[in-house]
């Protein structure tokens, strides 16, 4: 016989945050793998009551592995659950070599990712026309899992972008040193945010220069993710995509708006328009944070390890 392994998604935290396939596949599951240390234990809530629960948090990859395996003899259906997205720092790819080479079914949920889901709770756009463009998804070099040649932060940092900086939290100087060196001002504004959509989350907006301190002051280390960009504070030019001068296969452009449109476009060409961190700063003057939402009070940081 040959079972499937499901490797899912369960988002940033929150339960809700779970996609409809997801919660579909951890109903449908006969065994259902989840880290207690990084999955909120609501998602349970969507298990069979006959369903055999295996807490991971405390398993190497070969106290699952007999899962696995007994999966393929039995023809039994699995549902790993991983935190925020499979495709980023979950350690998936070995598990899915692993399961074809049982001979296993293997199928991947995608879920909500922590960077989009900080993004949301600030209310911010992370690519903002003319001011940013591009997502940076990194962490910092010099973790227990080697960085490959040429992935550094401050080389990242070049380009000016949004960066999102998972895995990186306990290490906070080295990062702002990295995020200084590679040409962010010390003004670009930043958000250091714990537990994403937890119960206990906390959101503070601070700027490069204060990052160092901003995690320190609220002895953060782990399941903390930093954005950093003009992007977070700064307001950029009109996007096309709504624009009545703009046109695609399901609507036509009015004449009078497409000119003054091109007319824009020319102008931005001779002069290129937006604003710099320096104009719009973090929150109204350099150097300060202000906390979005506080944890529980008593509660410490640390939900058990996370991979890095």
């Amino acid at each position: 016989m040959s079972g499937t392994v499901w490797f899912v998604g369960a988002g940033p935290g929150a339960a809700d945050l779970l996609t409809l396939r997801a919660a579909r596949v951890i109903a449908a599951a006969d065994v259902v793998v989840w880290a207690a240390s990084l999955v909120h234990a609501d998602v349970l809530a969507h298990a069979r009551p006959d369903a055999e629960i295996v807490d991971s948090s405390r398993l190497p990859m070969e106290g699952v592995l007999p899962l696995y395996q007994r999966a393929a003899a039995d023809g039994l259906t699995v549902a790993r659950i991983h935190s925020g997205d499979p495709g980023l720092w979950g350690a998936v790819q070995e598990q899915l070599d692993l399961c074809r080479a049982l001979g296993l079914a293997v199928e991947i949920v995608p879920g909500v990712s922590a960077f989009t889901a900080v993004a949301a709770r600030i209310g911010r756009e992370l690519t903002v026309p003319e001011v940013a463009q591009s997502v940076i998804l990194t962490r910092l070099e010099g973790g227990k899992t080697p960085m490959p040649a040429g992935e550094r932060v401050r080389e990242f940092a070049r380009h000016g972008t949004t960066m999102a900086l998972f895995l990186s939290a306990a290490r906070s100087g080295q990062v702002q040193a990295e995020l200084l060196a590679g040409g962010y001002p010390a003004d670009t504004p930043a958000v250091v945010a714990y537990q994403a959509t937890w119960p206990d989350e906390l959101v503070v907006h601070c700027t490069v220069g204060t990052l160092a301190a901003t995690v320190k002051e609220h002895r953060l280390w782990k399941h903390t993710l930093i954005l950093v960009g003009p992007a977070l504070a700064a307001a950029g030019t009109r996007s096309h995509l709504y624009h009545p001068g703009h046109f695609h296969g399901h609507r036509r452009a009015e004449p009078a708006a497409r000119a003054a449109l091109r007319g824009e476009s020319d102008s931005r060409v001779a002069e290129p328009a937006g604003r710099t961190p320096s104009e719009t700063g973090a929150s109204g003057k350099p150097g300060a944070s202000r906390p979005v939402r506080t944890r529980t009070a008593g509660r410490e940081p640390d939900r058990g390890d996370q991979p890095t």
